[in-house]
């Protein structure tokens, strides 16, 4: 029987695997990424083990095997062969349809992040085996009691025409388990489709009792935390077809997947998942980075401080993270980057509520361990680790700025909802909440429940569509509209106002500011207060000192928010410069301002943020071009945008692919030292006289400049001015926001190079996250043209190459990778080409043999005439070369021949045929006649002139039966 110190987690995991590659000879292949690039219906990949019913809904963690199962996997693809597989699938349930996030903390099971022990058989091994194996694996190898195992088979369903799978049932009893342990399913819990059509089939769990000692086949399925499910065995051997009808499999397959946390709990004698060594490490990091008391796994209202709640949650939450971030996640607002947002924040504020710890760096310090723990199953988790950090870093502090004013004014609206004597929150409160303050309705859903509250779910849906629909109608206002400007005469208007210049040195600081609303501007007018004002109208707002980026240098606008908590808020859309007056524009989302109020203003830190490396990058990539092309590159403009930067620059012949090349690998070198950036403000006169400076010529720059060094302090350059050395620096005029170092821009990739006038050429690169991904895709595009390289020659791949060919031109990645790709590419196409005419060359030669050998022959005699199928492709060409030789060799002759392949989706025929003028006026029919009968059985058209037809045909299957047609034709015509 099990010794659980005997089973550490990664040899639980390490035993399962080897079991199926070593005993059972399945190939190993490794988890798909949690995020599912090539299916963009799926939030992440997923799997139904911790629904209370597994077979119910399509087990997306078999995602990357869906092709098979269905029947369209590439042939050229590895997975064509794969016969046997196993692997352990990193899988997410947060958000969607498969959300677990709300009862994470709650219970002992649910997390947002685990593991899928897996195997499968792509029509190979069925029924008899897996059942055996499990049965094998759970009890010889692992040491489980069989007393505490229960297993379940379909039991059938009357009312869909399903019998029930006694054969299941069978083998159960066959190796041993007990018949009491044995249980019939129903349609819900035993039975998986993958939707209302598609591969679908019985399934069989295997259910394991942690007390022991009794018969608790009562408790399978009923949700009981001590009779928990831990394996599922199913079998696809129907399909589900349009008509609800199920046809029998030509080749049947089993998907299994064991859920390896709670396998471990059980291996490890333990009644809660987070009781193993899957999660005590990370337990013991959160207990040292906090200084809290130790985890003592209570739950409910055990749990007095709430503490081991927050413990788990935590801990599940930086497995999520860490893990989706890895793989390319990114936080933001929309889809699987919103969950990842939710899931930190959530996290975030048990950190800072439960442990009184404040946030900023929590996850990023917490994630190591979890790396260390896990890396050498999932090495991917140390490739991007200061990414990760710094994402995690970033996306906490975000929080943080809004997280204590957040908190207040949910305390007032919950004060208020207790004042007026009901226990339901606003809803259009809750959504004010998440809008404003970046809660999601999910934590303030939380923070209701720490207070007795509920949230008033109805009026939050339909604040929410209220947003939308004013959000869809202001921005087609802003699409219709000219921005809201200030003209001269309303500058002339604030001068004699005698209204001091906007003070904006707190751009280049992080985080929100207290400030003064001095000016509103309305309908090309100042106004006091905004009162009566409609939401779709365009606002200016001038404060006295602001954080918010006015556009300038290249550089684009911020955006954010100007509030006054829980009264008023102004959503900011753009930002200009005027005179020295930055100019806020947008809309008004609620409530209203008055000149002279007290404000917050917040720009928007997460789009700012790209905008920051993009700018960087841009002076990196001007230092690298000057060493590339010489120092006759000038800078004639640019672009600084949150998705990529653009430059503009002197020079009179398109960069070479070596050039590109060289220029990406030393803004690389340049990234990779990580260098400090500086910025200092200089007397104008000095700063022109710096060595290298490099500034935009024919731009007028202020006194004092600002003056943005790489890697050495402005105060060293000033010492020594003329000094040449600084030539090998990047030094610039510059009123742009930076990054600290350069390390953070991660990567610039080269995305474009063209020509846009005479003697000026234009670079489009992206940085950080952006470049990340380019780099991917690039990377997936080797992978398919080397897969498309070892398709099997044929109609099919040429038909492949013109839409890969196509979808090659559009990508937008690096210029000498996508050069790189293309050369490949055009090799394998001219491959392609020249088979083609081989094959084509080949075809016609037997198409001709054919009509030669046959007029060579005695039946000739008997049969002048030839009706035949060639054993070619659709070639119109051979069959034209066929027709044209019996016209000019054997022109008292009648020929009519067919080719196509009725095997595949292609379904075309050609067909085409000469008929001797002779025999045609003696007989009283046509080569068109002919054509007409064959297109009458074959479908398409057919066409020709004189003695000779050519036609295509849609339907393969009915060639014998146009043989058939044309030849008792034949035979009635000609008296034979």
């Amino acid at each position: 029987m099990v010794n659980p110190t005997d089973w550490p987690a990664s040899k639980v995991r390490t035993t399962f695997l080897d079991y199926f590659i070593k005993k059972r000879g399945h190939a190993f292949v490794p988890s798909s990424s949690v995020i599912p690039y090539d299916d963009p219906t799926l939030l992440f990949a997923n799997a139904d083990m911790w629904s209370p019913k597994i077979c119910t809904d399509f087990l997306v963690r078999m995602n990357q095997y869906k092709a098979i199962f269905l029947g369209k996997v590439d042939p050229a693809s590895d997975f064509a062969k794969l016969k046997r597989a196993t692997n352990s699938q990193k899988c997410i349930r947060a958000g969607g349809k498969h959300n677990d996030l709300e009862d994470v903390g709650k219970d002992s099971y649910h997390h947002t992040f685990f593991e899928m022990l897996g195997n499968w058989s792509f029509g190979d091994y069925f029924k008899k085996e897996a059942v055996a194996w499990s049965w094998e694996l759970l009890i010889d190898v692992y040491g489980i009691d069989p007393a505490r195992l229960y297993a379940t088979y379909f039991g059938g369903d009357e009312k869909s025409g399903l019998e029930p799978d006694f054969e299941t049932k069978e083998l159960w009893r066959s190796i041993g388990l007990s018949e009491d342990h044995i249980l019939p399913g129903s349609l819900k819990d035993n039975f998986w489709e993958m939707g209302d059509q598609g591969p679908c089939g019985p399934c069989s769990e295997v259910h394991y009792d942690r007390i022991g000692g009794r018969n608790a086949a009562h408790l399978v399925n009923m949700d009981d935390p001590n009779v928990v499910e831990i394996w599922n065995n199913v079998f696809i051997q129907f399909n589900r077809e349009a008509d609800g009808s199920l046809r029998s499999l030509p080749a049947k397959h089993v998907d299994t997947g064991m859920g390896f946390e709670r396998l471990v709990s059980v291996l490890q004698d333990k009644l809660s998942n987070y009781d193993t060594d899957v999660f005590t490490q990370l337990f013991a990091k959160i207990q040292e980075l906090t200084g809290a008391r130790p985890y003592t796994g209570k739950f409910g209202e055990e749990d007095i401080d709430g503490l081991d709640t927050a413990y788990r949650i935590i801990a599940d939450h930086v497995r999520t993270l860490t893990f989706a971030l890895s793989d390319g996640g990114v936080p933001n607002n929309e889809g699987r980057g919103y969950v990842l947002r939710r899931i930190l924040r959530r996290g975030a504020r048990y950190v800072r509520k439960k442990f009184d710890v404040p946030i900023g760096n929590f996850f990023s310090r917490l994630a190591p361990t979890l790396i260390e723990q896990m890396s050498d199953f999932f090495p991917e988790l140390t490739k991007r680790t200061d990414e990760v950090f710094e994402i995690l870093n970033e996306e906490e502090e975000s929080f943080s700025r809004t997280l204590d004013r957040g908190e207040k004014l949910f305390e007032d609206y919950a004060e208020k909802a207790r004042a007026d004597g009901v226990k339901v929150l606003n809803g259009r409160d809750v959504w004010r909440l998440y809008d404003t303050y970046g809660f999601p309705v999910d934590l303030t859903r939380l923070m209701a429940e720490e207070n007795g509250l509920e949230i008033d779910e109805k009026g939050f849906a339909e604040a929410q569509a209220r947003s939308k629909e004013a959000s869809k109608g202001t921005k087609k206002a802003s699409a219709n509209g000219e921005l809201v400007k200030l003209d001269v005469h309303d500058l002339g208007y604030l001068e004699k106002e005698g209204l001091p210049k906007t003070d904006d040195i707190y751009k280049y600081g992080l985080g929100d500011i207290a400030a003064t609303i001095k000016a509103i501007y309305v309908d090309k007018k100042f106004v006091e207060t905004t009162e009566g004002v409609d939401e779709d109208k365009q606002v200016g707002i001038i404060l006295d000192k602001t954080n918010f980026y006015a556009e300038q240098g290249g550089q684009e606008y911020d955006t954010g928010k100007i509030v006054i908590d829980g009264k008023a808020e102004f959503e900011v859309e753009n930002v200009q410069m005027y005179g020295g007056y930055v100019f806020h524009t947008g809309y008004l989302k609620y409530g209203s301002f008055t000149v002279g109020d007290s404000i917050v203003a917040e720009y928007d830190e997460l789009r700012r943020w790209p905008i920051r490396n993009n700018h960087t990058g841009t002076h990196v990539l001007n230092f690298a071009l000057r060493v590339v092309l010489g120092d006759n590159v000038e800078q004639k403009g640019s672009l600084v945008a949150p998705d990529r930067l653009r430059f503009d620059f002197s020079h009179k012949t398109g960069l070479t692919l070596q050039e590109l090349s060289k220029v990406e690998d030393i803004s690389t070198v340049e990234i990779r030292k990580n260098q400090p950036v500086f910025a200092k403000d200089v007397p104008l006169s000095i700063a022109r006289e710096i060595s290298g400076v490099r500034a935009v010529f024919g731009e007028t720059y202020p006194d004092p400049v600002r003056v943005v060094s790489v890697g050495v302090p402005v105060e060293e350059l000033l010492k020594d001015v003329k000094n040449e050395k600084w030539q090998g620096v990047s030094i610039e005029f510059c009123g742009g926001t930076h990054v600290k170092g350069t390390g953070d821009i991660k990567e610039l990739i080269i995305v474009e190079e063209s020509g846009i006038a005479k003697g000026i050429r234009r670079i489009v690169a992206v940085t950080g996250n952006e470049a990340h991904d380019v780099q991917r895709v690039a990377a997936d595009w080797y992978e398919k043209l080397a897969n498309f390289e070892r398709m099997a020659d044929g109609p099919a791949k040429e038909a492949d190459a013109k839409v890969l060919g196509y979808a090659l031109n559009q990508l937008s990645i690096s210029v000498v990778k996508k050069a790189e790709l293309k050369d490949i590419f055009a090799k394998i196409q001219k491959k392609i080409i020249d088979d083609n005419k081989a094959r084509q060359k080949a075809e016609g030669k037997k198409a001709v043999d054919l009509v030669t050998d046959y007029f060579s022959s005695e039946k000739a005699a008997e049969f002048p005439y030839l009706v035949a199928k060639v054993p070619i492709s659709a070639n119109a060409k051979a069959i034209s070369e066929a027709v044209n030789y019996a016209k000019s060799k054997l022109s008292d002759k009648i020929v009519y021949l067919f080719a196509g392949n009725s095997d595949g989706e292609d379904r075309k025929v050609v067909h085409g045929g000469y008929v001797a003028g002779n025999i045609a006026s003696d007989a009283g029919f046509s080569a068109q006649d002919v054509a007409a009968i064959v297109s009458g059985v074959v479908g398409g058209k057919a066409g020709g002139k004189g003695h000779t037809v050519q036609g295509v045909g849609s339907d393969a299957d009915k060639v014998d039966e146009a043989i058939s047609a044309v030849e008792k034709y034949f035979k009635e015509k000609l008296s034979i």
